[in-house]
């Protein structure tokens, strides 16, 4: 488990999924491909590991430790990159480095005091938190930490309090979900990086972290740019009608923060169109049978609006079943390649 270094005070937490939007803009829509293809090929995989001796994750390491410690996460090797889990605090130190060079610096957002001092991004949470993170290790002239995703489970929340995405949402019903529960966020890739190949990188370490870990259902908070919601009325009102979560897994913004997304009647939206408008990620997610809370969260200080997504690893769309066997191939080849 990493630990916050000293001189970095806990601050109000910060964007959930907020970068994320923007880096995978250039990927395009091969991205629901990836995330499709490897949810699917692990959670198949899982269920035949239950099916013949009972759950064992796929990748886990040999482990004497509580139900409860970290299992054993594969390291994935791409050409000169491989993405794995932070295990130092030199390693955290520059993941949140990258985090405040990509939020900050680029995408303008407001700094404390504290984290201008130290051009570091931080929060209370990065303390209890797997962070994965993506090394160019044949980089020269700075960090070899390319890329970072910070991810959080039941585990991590016992010693904060609670997941992050409750300072925007009640997700009592996802904390209380009956399976094993993961959130993500903290999303970024430096600039030279944001290519599909690191894109699909991060996305393959997820995958491994959802089957190393047995996850049913993970969720965050996605961003929309700007903060007027009749600006964005068309997206967010087809969120609404078309992807609104089921009771039993809606999250719903706090009553202080709640904004109607309910804003055009649903006979008004082209479907086809608003999907299109929507960030990369954000339709990845849709694509591949995700849900959203209700209400979106504006945040000034980000000059974005949020909405929660949720992704039951269970409902993979059925549209991507005619892909899966070749994805299970290119899964298989790149992983002996590395």
């Amino acid at each position: 488990m990493t630990v916050l270094l000293p001189a970095l005070i806990p601050e109000a937490a910060k964007k959930t999924f907020t970068t994320t939007v923007s880096l995978t803009r250039k990927t395009g829509s091969k991205l629901k491909d990836t995330i499709a293809l490897t949810l699917k090929l692990f959670r198949r995989r899982k269920n035949e590991q239950r099916a013949r001796h009972g759950w064992v994750p796929v990748f886990a390491q040999p482990s004497a430790g509580p139900a409860s410690r970290v299992r054993g996460f594969e390291p994935i090797t791409a050409g000169t990159q491989i993405i794995r889990l932070a295990t130092s605090a030199a390693e955290l130190d520059a993941a949140q480095a990258l985090r405040y060079r990509v939020f900050y610096e680029e995408m303008g957002a407001h700094p404390s005091p504290e984290m201008l001092a130290t051009q570091r991004d931080f929060d209370q949470y990065d303390a209890v938190c797997d962070h994965l993170i993506v090394v160019d290790q044949r980089r020269e002239g700075g960090s070899q930490v390319v890329g970072t995703y910070r991810v959080m489970r039941r585990e991590h929340v016992r010693s904060v309090g609670g997941f992050y995405s409750s300072s925007e949402y009640d997700v009592s019903r996802l904390a209380n979900f009956p399976g094993t529960v993961m959130e993500l966020g903290r999303s970024c890739v430096d600039a030279g990086y944001r290519d599909r190949a690191t894109m699909q990188l991060l996305w393959r370490g997820i995958a491994e972290y959802l089957n190393s870990h047995g996850v049913d259902l993970m969720f965050g908070c996605a961003s929309l740019h700007g903060t007027d919601p009749e600006k964005i009325a068309v997206q967010l009102s087809y969120l609404y009608h078309y992807h609104l979560a089921p009771e039993a897994l809606r999250a719903k913004a706090l009553p202080e923060r709640f904004v109607n997304m309910n804003l055009l009647p649903k006979e008004s939206i082209d479907p086809k169109r608003a999907l299109a408008s929507l960030p990369p990620l954000l339709k990845g997610y849709l694509r591949v049978g995700g849900f959203i809370g209700d209400g979106a969260v504006v945040d000034h200080q980000f000059n974005t609006t949020d909405v929660c997504i949720i992704v039951k690893t269970d409902l993979i769309a059925d549209r991507y079943t005619r892909h899966y066997d070749l994805g299970e191939r290119k899964v298989a080849s790149f992983k002996q390649a590395s």
